[in-house]
């Protein structure tokens, strides 16, 4: 089975590392990003979902029209606009991209920032209501009848689109959260589940829920993603020290006036608990060590709070293969990367690590035997400042 690669474009340049700057929107910088991504091999690029973060939609829009093969994951949180309406936004600009929209489902892990957008509703309420939610969307795509819906969150009569998505049956559904609810919610609705790195026994543990929730709702088992910040350098010792100045630069510009921690600092603060399940599960992680298997360093994650997908992969691109493919290995099918240094590490990524993970996925597929080396912590003589290896 292809494994598909996953990257991330935003509006305007910036990272944990390196200050925003320029524009809110700066077209140039999104056309050249989306651009790189699609010359570097990505199949995707994630585009993120913020209370007040520039529009998504027309952000893929926008960068649809200037590639011709790279997809949109689209991030999209239930409860902002009415369920038909989303379907008709969604359907039409897959006709505008010919068939390259995918919506992932963020229904939301921290309350604040829900209220941002006038959802008062508790956790379990939001996956309840993401469910109905998704009900009717895949109605509206699907349905060449009209069709009336009376239920706990939403009620309409008679509606039909006459827009339906290019794709089928329906456009793909990702589907976010590392909860009971999101597993119970997400089984019954994804195509692709996605998940934070984790280490690999505890994303295991994790697919299992997942594939289990699926068979509970009578659906066959989701792809899963799984999602990772690789660092990358020409040898090990180069890749850990670029690992720690990253690190390094990370801890002092968390306070900078254009830090984009500052800017959304009631999610993204270290000093404040996370509500979702996602980040405590990163940040325990972090906690149980800052090595773990071939390659999973958590440093990072316990730094920002585990402020989205923060658990890296460093060392050779061949060693980020390696530890890429481990996750294979267990189920995986969607890897989403994106780097410290966002425009210029898609490039890398494309010319360095992608081609290793589908080589040898495509030896695999030819009925070869798999060309793996044996998981082993990383050496602590390669990590600076002490760190101490700990396998999971």
């Amino acid at each position: 089975m292809p494994i598909e690669f996953i990257g991330l474009i935003s509006t305007r340049e910036g990272s944990e590392t390196h200050q925003t700057s320029g524009p809110v929107v700066d077209r140039d910088y999104v056309r050249r990003s989306a651009r790189a991504h699609e010359d570097a091999g990505f199949d995707k690029v994630l585009i993120g979902y913020g209370s007040s973060s520039p529009d998504n939609i027309q952000v893929a829009a926008y960068a649809a029209a200037n590639t011709e093969r790279l997809g949109y994951l689209i991030a999209h949180r239930p409860g902002v606009v009415f369920p038909t309406v989303a379907a008709r936004y969604f359907a039409t600009l897959d006709h505008f991209s010919t068939g390259r929209v995918a919506v992932h489902i963020i229904t939301g892990g921290n309350d604040a920032e829900q209220r941002r957008d006038g959802d008062y509703l508790t956790k379990d309420e939001r996956y309840d209501r993401t469910d109905e939610y998704l009900d009717i969307v895949r109605r509206a795509w699907t349905s060449t009848e009209p069709f009336s819906h009376d239920g706990r969150y939403y009620k309409l009569d008679d509606h039909l689109a006459t827009v339906r998505p290019v794709q089928q049956p329906h456009i793909p559904i990702y589907f976010g959260g590392s909860s009971p609810a999101a597993y119970r919610v997400g089984g019954r609705q994804a195509n692709v589940f996605a998940l934070w790195g984790e280490p690999l026994a505890e994303t295991a543990e994790q697919i299992a829920a997942v594939n289990q929730a699926a068979a509970n709702a009578g659906r066959p088992q989701p792809g899963i993603s799984v999602s990772f910040r690789p660092i990358l350098g020409p040898t090990e010792e180069l890749a850990w020290e670029r690992a720690h100045h990253i690190l390094t630069t990370t801890r002092a510009g968390i306070d900078a006036p254009n830090s984009i921690f500052r800017q959304f600092r009631a999610r993204y603060s270290p000093d404040v608990a996370p509500q979702n399940v996602g980040s405590q599960r990163l940040l325990a992680a972090a906690a149980a060590g800052e090595l773990h298997d071939r390659a999973l360093w958590t440093p990072l994650a316990a730094v920002t709070g585990a402020a989205g997908n923060s658990t890296a992969l460093v060392g050779t691109p061949d060693t980020v293969a390696q530890a890429l493919l481990d996750y294979v290995d267990i189920g995986v099918t969607t890897l989403l990367i994106r780097g410290y240094d966002p425009y210029n590490d898609s490039i890398d990524y494309g010319r360095h690590l992608i081609p290793l993970v589908h080589e040898e996925v495509a030896r695999r597929e030819r009925g070869e035997a798999a060309n793996r080396t044996a998981i082993e912590p990383v050496p602590a003589a390669l990590v600076a400042n002490g760190a101490t290896a700990n396998a999971s």
